[in-house]
């Protein structure tokens, strides 16, 4: 399969036939090992779109392909359609080496030529918007990177800097934060939490549909924190943060029910609604689990291998 635009000499192709003979499922043709001929490539395309993007592959995916977005390649074709790809735009190019990896079909690559093409109107190619397109698409088969490492990080920054926070203001340097920055770091924590679940729910549904195949670490997650264990941790939120709400409102009486300091209020305030809200989360991601638990079917491809940490 190649661009119909000259760009590729059709005629040379007996280093993917050879590739695909020896049993290889995917052969892609590599453009910066092989030849980009003048006027080939944008500059911005060349040296900046195409190697961070097919980076960003590699990384997420532990993919050994230098160029994910090269127009020629070749593929055993019962392979590639049992990976059913739904990519409507650009972002096919992408998705047909990832979804491969992740099925854990054989894929390799082999210098190529790129030369100048031979259209008369402008291409189809939008760089930024297609850019974006082939990015979004790696982060949706990765939700470890789109959910749960930001989340992780966020939820942890606000745990921190709330704990931080609970017993009064605290300077830095010219700086003093207070109960405002108290606030915005629980919903960090929130935020964080809510991102780092739907990542748990994400993979896990993927592992049922058979897009990701087994992964010890995933089982071991699961394992340890079981639909009992998540909706008892969620029940121990939630009586907490009621019982801190209504801890607030005695210290509101103790004032006739009249205006309050916020510094104080506050300081049990937000805490009190945070562990509400994740108690909430937390015993809703418990109930959902529980209903993937009860069988979803498996529907993926062939060979499903763990996915890449």
């Amino acid at each position: 399969m190649g661009d119909a635009d000259g760009s590729y000499e059709f005629s040379s192709l007996d280093a993917f036939v050879g590739r695909l003979r020896e049993g290889h499922d995917l052969v892609m043709g590599n453009r910066f090992r092989g030849e980009i001929q003048r006027g080939a490539m944008p500059f911005l395309n060349r040296y900046v779109g195409n190697p961070v993007l097919s980076g960003v592959g590699r990384l997420l995916f532990r993919s050994g392909i230098g160029d994910f977005h090269c127009g020629l390649r070749g593929f055993r074709r019962e392979a590639i359609r049992e990976l059913e790809l739904v990519a409507p735009g650009m972002e096919f190019a992408s998705e047909m080496i990832v979804r491969a990896t992740l099925a854990g079909l054989r894929v390799t690559e082999v210098a190529t030529t790129l030369s100048p093409d031979g259209r008369s109107r402008r291409p189809h190619l939008r760089p930024l918007r297609d850019g974006l397109r082939h990015l979004w698409v790696m982060l949706l088969l990765s939700p470890r990177w789109l959910f749960l490492y930001p989340g992780l990080t966020l939820m942890t920054a606000g745990l921190v800097v709330a704990l931080w926070l609970l017993p009064g203001a605290r300077a830095v340097g010219a700086l003093t934060l207070d109960v405002n920055t108290l606030v915005f770091a629980c919903a960090a924590l929130v935020l964080g939490a809510q991102a780092a679940g739907f990542s748990v729910l994400a993979r896990v549904y993927a592992c049922r549909v058979g897009l990701f195949g087994p992964d010890p670490r995933q089982a071991l997650v699961e394992r340890a924190f079981s639909v009992p264990l998540l909706g008892a941790s969620g029940l121990i939120l939630a009586v907490g943060g009621l019982a801190g709400a209504a801890y607030a409102v005695d210290f509101w009486g103790q004032a006739s029910f009249g205006p309050l300091d916020p510094t104080e209020s506050l300081r049990i305030v937000a805490p009190s609604a945070a562990a509400m809200i994740l108690g909430l989360q937390l015993l809703l991601l418990s109930f959902f689990l529980g209903l993937l638990e009860l069988g979803l079917p498996s529907t993926g491809g062939s060979r499903p291998r763990e996915l890449p940490r």
